[in-house]
């Protein structure tokens, strides 16, 4: 009678944790995550020129004098806390769409099905475009200069 011995799982999710269990999903929230700061940078940017360009349009005296009260380092905190509100919102209400978060999710799963190239292979790669970018610039620069000395020549300016 053999005894069987219970194997070691590689992909257990318990011995590789919770980060580990999320798989191509962490990429996703990662990308929802740089997503939505872009957003409130954006927005705050926006708001931060809208808000200015108002505050120097001669009828906001007579219409909004409150635009002009707040000084230019005190707007920008408004816009950017405005810009960080209405990225937040924007990614939530992205986030909160089956359609978009499964889109993403089908992305990332097949990003992770790409077999990507080695660090040999990419530096392989960079070297033969740089090269055979120096080989074109080189040879239009030979045909510049003897297409100019032949207009030179011809006309005889």
């Amino acid at each position: 009678m053999s005894s069987a011995q219970p194997r070691e799982i590689k992909g257990d999710p318990d011995e590789r944790g919770a980060a580990g269990s999320l798989g191509a999903s962490k990429y996703v929230h990662a990308a929802f995550l740089a997503v939505g700061i872009l957003a409130a940078f954006l927005s705050s940017k926006v708001l931060n020129g809208a808000w200015t360009h108002l505050a120097e349009w001669r009828p906001r005296f007579r219409a909004l004098p409150q635009l002009v009260a707040f000084s230019e380092e005190q707007r920008e905190t408004y816009t950017l806390v405005g810009g960080a509100v209405l990225g937040a919102v924007g990614v939530l209400q992205a986030y909160r769409k089956e359609s978009i978060r499964s889109w993403a999710d089908e992305v990332a799963t097949e990003l992770s099905k790409v077999s990507w190239p080695n660090r040999e292979a990419v530096m392989n790669g960079t070297l033969v475009v740089i090269v055979a970018s120096m080989i074109a610039a080189v040879y239009v620069a030979v045909l510049d200069r003897f297409w100019s000395f032949l207009t030179t020549w011809v006309y005889g300016a």
